[in-house]
Parts: structure tokens; C-alpha cells; sequence
């Protein structure tokens, strides 16, 4: 694959190093960082398939989990999630400097991280504000890889730190991002067609076969936009092996250590062999975990083509900038591009972001929901980028609600692009700055369907 150059075969890294959270240093000027010590994803539940996989001793990197994906249904790994120890949360030892940035200490003197104090103070506001049980939300700037917000807040454990770098987060439909691209690669347009019945969310062997019932049909594109979870898991069925899901997955580094001066966790996906288990994982329904701080790369990376990985230490005058790596080919990045407006123009995003008087416009992005039942946990996501076609920011938000809810992940991504866009320095041809937009009343609090929603 020509663009997936960096994918050497190599041995499988030590289990026991990537259990746990993954960091490593940056350049010049940035304190000594901590190795990992505590696991983001402990005491892993049901094996994966991967050791059934030919080669499972030696792999292409990212190609097989390196570690046992836990069961969503059997063993969500929130239920297990641990707070960062003092040693690993950075962000509690920022202080402001006069000029207003936020600097660590370090041996070297003091590290200027790439934090907006502003916008950071603005997103964890709004999650507190709201009680979220469970909220993370990044903001990266896509041409750079510098991270503006990494905002948390869980109102069921006021203690808890790491959320944006903790991958315990079932993926959802956020997934679909991966397959599309894995499609369009394969040849797939995004005008292709499936049919189907029986409604757009659920998923079983029975509506994978055309039927003379199938009433409604979506292109790729509509599909994206929508979250059609059937018209994904036929098309993957129809035009995916497993092996090309799995690479290109890894190319979006599932599978595989994010270098991070916070230990991150490995984004965990499981893309099984058997064919409905493939056409699930393809549509979103598969043991795949996603971290928001890696949302928010992956949500660059989809519109750039470009992967970056996150920066959060403000680079000095001889540090050279960080690698970057061709992950998708110009044409998939346009066709990706143009599928994930879809979300926003006229598919699951399209209400929220039309909100009078905190519109946002030329933004692209996908949403995803999904819900553990006993105990019920609603998990919604949003990654996404604005503008579409010079991306300024990029973010995710993630929200894990009991069944009646303030706010969800929709909303507070609309609100990180938009707060980032307002914080941003103008384009060139830019007008007046603006000043600090107000917050708005997401609408009241409702039940939430005890299903999976998309």
C-alpha cells in the first residue's frame, strides 16, 4: 500500500509495556516526563481474536491488538477506569505564566505548554456547568499537531483525571470514519448504493441479505452522514477483507502507542475474521476503544490525509517539527472529506450545528452513540473539523450520560469548534476580532432509549 509506508513489519512491543498508558518526551525545553505505571485498561476481558490471525508472532505494526480487547458487552473497560497518578497528570502542575500561558516546570527551566487557558476553561466549564457523569473534550490545531484543550470533568467521580487520554470509550460509529476510508480505497464511490429493511440502526445476518423488502437506499456518502449502520455493514461485507481493515486502522494508529507527553492509551480495535463479526466492526459495533485525544487526531488526519501526532509542549527556535505521515491519498482525503460534511449538511449533526445564534458553518465531522445496559451508560461522541477546506481546528468530545441527560457530545463538539474558532488568531483575510461568545442553553433534560442508537 503506497501510503502506508511506515507500517514495517516489526515484533509485537512487550505486552507489559502497553498495558498500560503509552508517553514518551518531547523536544527541547520540556520537563522529564514519567514512564507509564498505571494502566488506563487493567486486567483485559475476553481475548481477541488476533492470535487466530496467520503470523501472530510477528506483525505489522498496529495490525493485531497488542494486548486482549476487552468485551463491550461482558467487560466495558470504564467500570475499571483509574484516575492518573499525581506523578502522571501534567495539566495539575500548569500554572499561569504573567502573559497568561500555562507553563510546567521542568529541569530545564519552565515548559510553555500549547494550551488556550481560555478555551480549556471555557469547555470544562461547560461540562461542569451540566453535570456530566463522564466528559472529555480535545482541540487540536490539524496543521501542527498542537493541542489547544484537553477539558474534563466527571460529576460521578470528582476525583478523577485522564479522561482525554483514556481509551475506555467504545469507538461507535466514530469507526465508520476507518471503513469509509478502507472503502474509498478499495475502490468504493461514494455514490455506491445499498438497499435495506427493517430500519437503519439495528444489525443482524438476516438484514445483510438483499431482500426484495429493502425499501430504502443510501449511497456511502448519505450512509456516512446518516450513521446507516446497515448500508455500512453490507458494503463492508461486500468489498472489505479483514486484512484491509485492519491496515487501515493502523495506518490511523488503532492498535497502536500515540507519543504523548501524558501516558495515553492504546486505542484498542478488534476487527474479527468471520464475515457478520467483520460487517459489524465495520459498521461500528465492534470491540473498538477510541481515547478523545486520539479522536481529535484521527479527525485531522481524515481531512488532511496527514497523521500529526499531538504536541503539547510549545516548540523552541532549533526544535525541528514533528514527523508527519501520509496516512491517505489525496483523492480518498477529498472523498472523506466530502462524505463527513454530509453529517453536518443533512445527516445527524445537521440540528445541532444549525442552532440559531451559535451556528457553525463549513464544518465537517461524525457522530456516533452506543449504550451499555446493565448498568446503562449512554456513550456519545462527536470528532470533527472546521473550515472543511483549510481545517483550523480539529476536536472530539465524548459524553457517557445515565438515562436522563443535559447535554451530549454533539453539542459540546459543536462548541469546541466554534469557542476554537473564536479563540484562533483570524485568517489572513479575517476581519475584527470578536469577542467572547456567550454559551448557549442546550435544550432540557430527556430520557434516553436504553439501545444502541448508532
Amino acid at each position: 500500500m503506497p501510503y502506508s509506508r511506515s507500517l514495517l513489519c516489526a515484533t509485537l512491543l512487550p505486552l507489559t509495556l502497553l498495558l498500560g498508558a503509552m508517553g514518551t518526551g518531547t523536544g527541547s525545553g520540556a520537563p522529564e516526563l514519567p514512564e507509564s505505571t498505571d494502566a488506563g485498561l487493567p486486567d483485559a476481558g475476553a481475548p481477541d481474536a488476533g492470535p487466530e490471525a496467520p503470523d501472530a508472532g510477528v506483525a505489522e505494526l498496529g495490525l493485531l491488538p497488542p494486548a486482549p480487547v476487552p468485551s463491550r458487552k461482558a467487560a466495558p473497560p470504564i467500570a475499571r477506569l483509574r484516575t492518573l497518578s499525581r506523578k502522571e497528570d501534567l495539566l495539575s502542575r500548569a500554572r499561569p505564566r504573567r502573559d497568561g500561558r500555562l507553563v510546567v516546570p521542568g529541569p530545564g527551566g519552565e515548559a510553555v505548554l500549547t494550551l488556550d487557558p481560555t478555551l480549556q476553561a471555557q469547555l470544562t466549564r461547560i461540562m461542569k456547568d451540566y453535570q456530566v457523569p463522564y466528559g472529555a473534550a480535545v482541540a487540536i490545531e490539524p496543521s501542527t499537531g498542537r493541542v489547544l484543550a484537553l477539558a474534563e470533568h466527571s460529576q460521578a467521580q470528582p476525583e478523577l483525571r485522564g479522561l482525554p487520554v483514556r481509551a475506555v470509550f467504545p469507538a461507535a460509529s466514530i469507526f465508520k470514519i476507518v471503513t469509509g476510508g478502507a472503502l474509498l480505497e478499495a475502490g468504493v464511490s461514494p455514490e455506491e448504493e445499498a438497499c435495506f429493511h427493517g430500519g437503519k440502526r439495528r444489525l443482524s445476518e438476516r438484514l445483510l441479505e438483499d431482500s426484495a423488502r429493502d425499501g430504502a437506499c443510501y449511497s456511502l456518502a448519505a450512509a456516512m452522514g446518516k450513521s446507516a449502520n446497515v448500508v455500512f455493514a453490507k458494503l463492508t461485507r461486500k468489498y472489505l477483507a479483514a486484512d484491509m481493515l485492519r491496515r487501515m486502522a493502523a495506518r490511523l494508529r488503532f492498535n497502536r502507542p500515540i507519543s504523548f507527553p501524558i501516558p495515553t492509551d492504546v486505542s484498542l480495535a478488534s476487527i474479527p475474521d468471520d464475515e457478520f463479526g467483520l460487517a459489524e466492526a465495520g459498521a461500528g459495533f465492534g470491540d473498538v476503544y477510541l481515547s478523545p485525544l486520539h479522536g481529535a487526531a484521527l479527525a485531522a488526519a481524515s481531512v488532511t490525509g496527514v497523521w500529526r501526532d499531538p504536541v503539547l509542549f510549545e516548540p523552541g527556535p532549533d526544535t525541528p517539527p514533528p514527523p508527519a505521515e501520509q496516512v491517505l491519498s489525496p483523492e480518498v482525503t477529498r472523498a472523506l472529506t466530502e462524505m463527513l460534511e454530509e453529517t453536518i449538511t443533512t445527516g445527524t449533526a445537521r440540528r445541532i450545528f444549525r442552532e440559531r445564534g451559535f451556528r457553525v458553518d463549513d464544518a465537517v465531522g461524525k457522530t456516533g452513540t452506543l449504550a451499555d445496559r446493565n448498568p446503562f451508560r449512554d456513550y456519545s461522541w462527536f470528532v470533527g473539523s472546521a473550515p472543511k477546506e483549510n481545517p483550523r481546528v480539529a476536536v472530539a468530545a465524548v459524553i457517557v450520560n445515565d438515562p436522563y441527560w443535559r447535554i451530549r457530545a454533539t453539542w459540546l463538539g459543536r462548541e469546541a469548534i466554534r469557542l476554537a474558532l473564536e479563540r484562533l488568531p483570524a485568517p489572513p483575510q479575517g476581519g475584527a476580532e470578536k469577542a467572547e461568545p456567550a454559551v448557549p442553553e442546550p435544550a432540557t433534560s430527556e430520557p434516553v432509549a436504553n439501545e444502541a442508537a448508532e
